[in-house]
Protein backbone atom coordinates (compact mmCIF):
# COMPACT_ATOMS: atom_id res chain seq x y z
CA UNK A 1 0.00 0.00 0.00
CA UNK A 2 2.02 2.98 -1.26
CA UNK A 3 -0.69 5.34 0.03
CA UNK A 4 0.75 4.92 3.55
CA UNK A 5 4.16 6.21 2.45
CA UNK A 6 2.45 9.11 0.65
CA UNK A 7 0.38 9.92 3.74
CA UNK A 8 3.50 9.80 5.93
CA UNK A 9 5.30 12.24 3.63
CA UNK A 10 2.27 14.57 3.64
CA UNK A 11 2.14 14.53 7.45
CA UNK A 12 5.88 15.26 7.70
CA UNK A 13 5.64 18.15 5.23
CA UNK A 14 2.58 19.67 6.90
CA UNK A 15 4.16 19.33 10.36
CA UNK A 16 7.26 21.13 9.10
CA UNK A 17 5.08 23.95 7.72
CA UNK A 18 3.25 24.24 11.04
CA UNK A 19 6.55 24.42 12.98
CA UNK A 20 7.88 27.15 10.66
CA UNK A 21 4.85 29.26 11.59
CA UNK A 22 4.84 28.47 15.29
CA UNK A 23 1.72 26.29 15.17
CA UNK A 24 1.36 23.14 17.22
CA UNK A 25 -1.51 21.69 15.20
CA UNK A 26 -2.90 21.66 11.68
CA UNK A 27 -6.57 22.16 10.82
CA UNK A 28 -6.60 20.66 7.33
CA UNK A 29 -4.49 19.54 4.42
CA UNK A 30 -5.52 19.78 0.76
CA UNK A 31 -4.01 17.46 -1.84
CA UNK A 32 -4.40 17.51 -5.62
CA UNK A 33 -4.56 13.92 -6.87
CA UNK A 34 -4.58 13.15 -10.58
CA UNK A 35 -6.85 10.52 -12.08
CA UNK A 36 -3.80 8.70 -13.51
CA UNK A 37 -1.58 9.06 -10.44
CA UNK A 38 -2.23 5.53 -9.25
CA UNK A 39 -3.39 6.78 -5.85
CA UNK A 40 -6.61 5.35 -4.40
CA UNK A 41 -8.31 8.22 -2.53
CA UNK A 42 -10.06 6.00 0.05
CA UNK A 43 -6.80 4.19 0.83
CA UNK A 44 -5.06 7.55 1.15
CA UNK A 45 -7.71 8.82 3.58
CA UNK A 46 -7.35 5.69 5.72
CA UNK A 47 -3.54 5.92 5.61
CA UNK A 48 -3.64 9.62 6.47
CA UNK A 49 -5.52 8.90 9.70
CA UNK A 50 -2.91 6.30 10.65
CA UNK A 51 0.04 8.52 9.77
CA UNK A 52 -1.43 11.55 11.54
CA UNK A 53 -2.08 9.74 14.84
CA UNK A 54 0.04 11.27 17.61
CA UNK A 55 1.26 14.15 15.43
CA UNK A 56 0.31 17.80 14.94
CA UNK A 57 -2.10 16.55 12.26
CA UNK A 58 -4.14 14.25 14.46
CA UNK A 59 -7.76 15.17 13.81
CA UNK A 60 -6.89 17.33 10.78
CA UNK A 61 -9.19 17.11 7.77
CA UNK A 62 -7.80 15.68 4.56
CA UNK A 63 -9.31 17.32 1.49
CA UNK A 64 -8.63 15.60 -1.82
CA UNK A 65 -9.10 17.54 -5.04
CA UNK A 66 -9.53 15.11 -7.94
CA UNK A 67 -7.72 16.24 -11.09
CA UNK A 68 -9.16 14.76 -14.30
CA UNK A 69 -6.84 13.37 -16.96
CA UNK A 70 -6.62 15.52 -20.08
CA UNK A 71 -4.42 15.26 -23.15
CA UNK A 72 -3.44 17.70 -25.89
CA UNK A 73 -4.08 16.60 -29.46
CA UNK A 74 -1.09 16.46 -31.81
CA UNK A 75 -3.27 17.26 -34.84
CA UNK A 76 -5.97 19.76 -33.93
CA UNK A 77 -5.96 22.58 -31.36
CA UNK A 78 -7.15 22.05 -27.85
CA UNK A 79 -7.21 19.28 -25.33
CA UNK A 80 -9.63 16.51 -24.43
CA UNK A 81 -10.55 14.24 -21.52
CA UNK A 82 -8.59 11.00 -21.48
CA UNK A 83 -11.23 8.94 -19.71
CA UNK A 84 -11.05 5.62 -17.99
CA UNK A 85 -9.75 3.32 -19.31
CA UNK A 86 -7.36 5.83 -20.86
CA UNK A 87 -8.03 6.62 -24.51
CA UNK A 88 -5.34 8.76 -26.08
CA UNK A 89 -7.20 9.41 -29.35
CA UNK A 90 -8.75 12.81 -29.91
CA UNK A 91 -12.56 12.58 -30.01
CA UNK A 92 -12.70 15.41 -32.60
CA UNK A 93 -10.20 14.26 -35.21
CA UNK A 94 -9.12 10.77 -34.06
CA UNK A 95 -5.52 12.06 -33.91
CA UNK A 96 -3.20 10.85 -31.19
CA UNK A 97 -2.32 12.75 -28.05
CA UNK A 98 0.86 14.79 -28.13
CA UNK A 99 1.09 14.96 -24.34
CA UNK A 100 -0.82 14.54 -21.11
CA UNK A 101 -1.59 17.98 -19.70
CA UNK A 102 -3.15 16.86 -16.42
CA UNK A 103 -4.04 13.79 -14.44
CA UNK A 104 -0.69 12.69 -13.02
CA UNK A 105 -0.59 15.23 -10.19
CA UNK A 106 0.11 14.35 -6.58
CA UNK A 107 0.62 17.72 -4.89
CA UNK A 108 0.34 19.14 -1.41
CA UNK A 109 -1.77 22.17 -2.33
CA UNK A 110 -2.50 23.75 1.06
CA UNK A 111 -1.99 23.39 4.78
CA UNK A 112 -4.51 25.24 6.95
CA UNK A 113 -3.26 26.30 10.36
CA UNK A 114 -5.40 27.31 13.35
CA UNK A 115 -6.82 30.84 13.55
CA UNK A 116 -4.26 33.45 14.43
CA UNK A 117 -1.38 31.69 12.66
CA UNK A 118 -0.73 33.02 9.18
CA UNK A 119 1.47 30.98 6.81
Amino acid sequence: MHELSIATAVVESAEAAARRHGATCVGSVRLRVGELSGVVPDALRFSFELAAAGTALEGAALEIEDVPARARCATCPGDFPVGSPPDLRCPRCEGSAAELVSGRELELAAVTLPSGVTP
